[in-house]
């Protein structure tokens, strides 16, 4: 073997030799325990990041790992290939779509098999092939059957520079989750999925989920948002209709002093019709509807109303209440109206104090009176009833359920759940997305496309131009159809689905991704089935985590799947930051793998990813670590070469008793990082942790041979082996590299994982520190597992001891086998 590390040809020649020989390709094999890793697929924007080499250097671990341990892993990889990104290149390059996207695919595929990872290519797959958006079309159809997709006008998240609508989860923080451009409202007629259907289920079924950070599952649960409360209504004498209301605060009704609804409410246009300021509340319900829902909703945004001048009969009292319209209802949420209580209510007393509208005090803390006018705050803490009727003197908890009772004994109200989350708004106006398989029908109305006419392709003859809308509705001979019921002239819809959708199933078809028959196969599907490691960042942990959960479901209710949650364990990998902030072009702070590569090597870029903290944790980049990562692989590769010669000889076979002190020292060492790195890998994800420990075993060898002695053979044959299995899923090319030269042809990848004799790894002898007060005065070498007693009489015996005590007495000595002895004296 060369006397040199030289990683760039090593790494190409292995990389070539595991695409020739489909070194990974994965079959279903009931005779092993399956295990299925993957890593989110990546949008294949053009080029990998260090955030992408780092999230799927955690997934090659973690599968080669498996496969040593005899799993038989399924590890395959994908691309998420629709979106806005595409068209957008259209617009400003000229070019199609396709073209763009499949030239990122090709580039970004050739670096991820320069990093070396172990995938099953036989399964990829990319969403905007016909091959994949067939079934997802397909799956809409499903959904359609099930009553779970249907159309309706709505006021919808509309982004102008994406020209699209947003579901509410791709709003953040009131801009568009892909461009950061401002959302407004717009009505347009959309497609929805009934996500509410399942609210229940997936919210209970997170307890399922043992293996997902509590941060993402409590994520997910405050997005769906389940409250349970009381749903009644506040008559409307003038137009003689009622307001629905919902509260989780029933007990505070006696206290209510105004109602307020959404600028979007239907009965806001019978209130304010004919009114002197109908023009100036419009003017208002207009601007209103322009803010996001986060301004709408956001505890720090000024609350702002116009009276309608019309009132509503509190049913519990009889008074008449004045009906207000606000920025801070929204009508998609619970009943788009709500009671104003300003003494217990945060929000409702800023808006009272505003607009000087009446207080009542209706709780009070047990034992205590609250006066009005020495209030600064509404008071919204536990109680006692004042003021309200026949609950006066019951507890908050008691009344919430007496008024519960009286509600639905008087048939005024009722019980009600309410949820947060909101049905899925899957319309996207733009073209590089996976067609939505309906057809309109002057006299059959809506037609879903016959499944066995699946796919409906996307046009190639499209033009694209800066702001224009739903680039589809512009291709004629796509627009004009014939209806698959009548035969008559008919049209298609021209919306293509959310990306989302294309993401929320896609774990499923690469257990089985060659199907034409069908999305997968249910056999396959349940074989591998959930994911037992996914790996990814927090960012999806609302939009594709909650999306794929749900899909999951309807299949397993369509007996498509046996299994309730697609992702056993969620991993949450950190960024890659430097200069204490993220990657950016920006900021000037990106560091390129390719040029990392081709300076040091791809098992280097890895070791260090791996090495410089725990998954989960924000990464610093550090090109010093870097250097070290490599130098420590050049350490492995000389102490490797050094005893090449020898370890080729023969088995691992050897008679411990017969080892020399040097020699059990290093078999302990061995087999203590074989339990450490087995237990950090396995069990915890440390890998950061384990590579320390596998550094400290090559530290312990280079001990060994320094020492001078000629080490056994067999003994050196099963340290460099196991040491290049520990360390192969880590740096795989190097491994793979000396594997063949020194130990074995074959792969190392296909080797069995090493186990640890418990035995060896416990100490013949160990140091001893000596403490007289507390300050060390001595250190001793004494056989492991010495007794207290033994301990105690070696250590007065030391010279340094018994200077030190001398001509002093000693009030009592503390002895802590294998570790220290502290005297202490007067």
């Amino acid at each position: 073997m060369n006397e040199k590390y030289s990683p760039q040809e090593i790494e190409r020649k292995w990389q070539e030799k595991w695409l020739e020989n489909s070194a990974f390709k994965t079959e279903l094999d009931r005779q092993k325990p399956e295990y299925y890793v993957l890593e989110m697929f990546p949008y294949p924007s053009g080029n990998l990041h260090m955030g992408h080499v780092r999230n799927y250097s955690i997934g090659d671990v973690i599968a080669r790992y498996k496969a040593m341990q005899g799993f038989n892993v399924l590890h395959p990889m994908g691309w998420d290939a629709f979106g806005m990104p595409a068209e957008n290149a259209a617009i400003k390059h000229g070019v199609q779509p396709a073209e763009w996207t499949f030239k990122n695919i090709e580039n970004m595929r050739r670096q991820q098999r320069e990093i070396g990872l172990s995938y099953d290519w036989d399964r990829e797959v990319a969403t905007c092939t016909p091959e994949y958006y067939r079934w997802t079309q397909w799956l809409f159809l499903l959904f359609y059957e099930k009553g779970l997709a249907y159309k309706k006008k709505a006021a919808v998240n509309w982004c102008n520079q994406c020209n699209t609508v947003l579901a509410n989860e791709q709003v953040i923080d009131g801009q568009c989750w892909r461009c950061d451009s401002e959302v407004v409202k717009k009505e347009l007629e959309q497609w929805f999925f009934k996500i509410t259907d399942y609210a229940d289920v997936l919210l209970e079924d997170l307890k399922e989920l043992k293996g997902w950070p509590d941060r993402v599952k409590t994520m997910q649960e405050n997005w769906i948002g389940r409250s349970e409360g009381a749903e009644f209504s506040f008559d409307v004498p003038s137009i003689q209709e009622k307001i629905p209301v919902y509260t989780t605060c029933q007990h505070t009704v006696f206290g209510v002093s105004y109602v307020v609804l959404a600028a979007e409410h239907p009965m806001v246009e019978k209130l304010i019709s004919g009114k002197e300021n109908e023009a100036q509340i419009r003017a208002f319900m207009e601007k209103v509807r322009n803010q996001s829902e986060l301004d709408r909703t956001a505890t720090d945004v000024e609350k702002e109303g116009i009276f309608t001048g019309e009132y509503a009969v509190n049913p519990f009292t009889g008074e008449r209440v004045p009906i207000w319209i606000a920025n801070y209802v929204l009508y998609e949420y619970g009943t788009g109206a709500v009671m104003g209580v300003p003494t217990h209510d945060e929000r409702d007393w800023a808006f009272a104090n505003k607009y000087n509208l009446q207080k009542k005090i209706v709780v009070v803390p047990e034992g205590k009176t609250l006066v009005l006018d020495e209030m600064t705050n509404a008071y919204t803490e536990d109680g006692v009833l004042v003021d309200s009727g026949e609950f006066t003197g019951m507890t908050v908890e008691k009344a919430k359920v007496a008024i519960l009772d009286w509600l639905e004994k008087n048939n005024i109200g009722k019980r009600r759940v309410n949820y947060r989350l909101r049905d899925w708004l899957v319309s996207r106006q733009r073209y590089w997305g996976a067609p939505i398989p309906v057809i309109y029908c002057p006299d059959c109305g809506v037609v879903p496309v016959p499944k066995e006419d699946l796919p409906v392709m996307l046009p190639a003859n499209v033009n694209f131009e800066a702001g224009a809308v739903s680039p589809l509705a512009q291709v004629e001979e796509f627009v004009h159809c014939t209806c698959p019921k009548c035969g008559g002239k008919a049209r298609r819809e021209t919306d293509t689905m959310d990306t989302f959708i294309c993401s929320s199933w896609y774990y499923m078809r690469y257990t089985d991704p060659k199907n034409e028959k069908m999305p997968f196969d249910s056999e396959k599907a349940n074989y591998w089935m959930p994911v037992d490691q996914y790996i990814g960042g927090i960012e999806h942990a609302i939009l594709h985590l909650l999306y794929s959960r749900f899909f999951t479901k309807v299949l397993k209710d369509a007996g498509l799947v046996n299994f309730n949650e697609p992702f056993k364990n969620l991993l949450t990998q950190g960024m890659v930051i430097k200069d204490g902030s993220k990657m950016s072009k920006s900021k000037g702070n990106v560091v390129s793998p390719e040029e990392i590569i081709g300076t040091y090597g791809a098992d280097t870029a890895r070791v260090f990813m791996l090495f410089a903290a725990p998954p989960e944790r924000d990464l610093e980049w550090s090109d010093q670590g870097v250097e070290g990562a490599h130098r420590f692989l050049g350490r492995v590769w000389r102490i490797v070469d050094h005893f090449a010669a020898s370890v080729t000889k023969g088995e691992a076979i050897y008679d411990v008793t017969t080892l020399t002190k040097v020699e059990k020292e290093l078999r302990r060492v061995l087999h203590t990082t074989i339990k450490k790195v087995t237990e950090d890998v396995g069990n915890r994800f440390n890998f950061n942790t384990a590579i320390s420990s596998i550094m400290e075993l090559v530290n312990a060898i280079y001990t060994a041979k320094d020492k001078g002695e000629a080490l056994n053979d067999s003994l050196m044959r099963e340290v460099i082996s196991s040491l290049l299995r520990l360390l192969a899923p880590f740096a795989p090319h190097i491994t793979e590299e000396l594997w063949n030269e020194v130990i074995s042809e074959g792969s190392v990848h296909k080797e069995k994982w090493p186990e640890y004799d418990a035995a060896a790894t416990v100490l013949d002898e160990v140091e001893i520190v000596l403490q007289i007060n507390g300050k060390v005065r001595d250190k001793i070498i004494v056989a492991a597992g010495l007794d207290a007693k033994a301990l105690e009489e070696k250590a007065m015996q030391q010279d340094k001891v018994q200077a030190a005590i001398d001509g002093k007495k000693v009030v009592k000595v503390i002895c802590i086998p294998n570790k220290i002895v502290n005297i202490v004296v007067k």
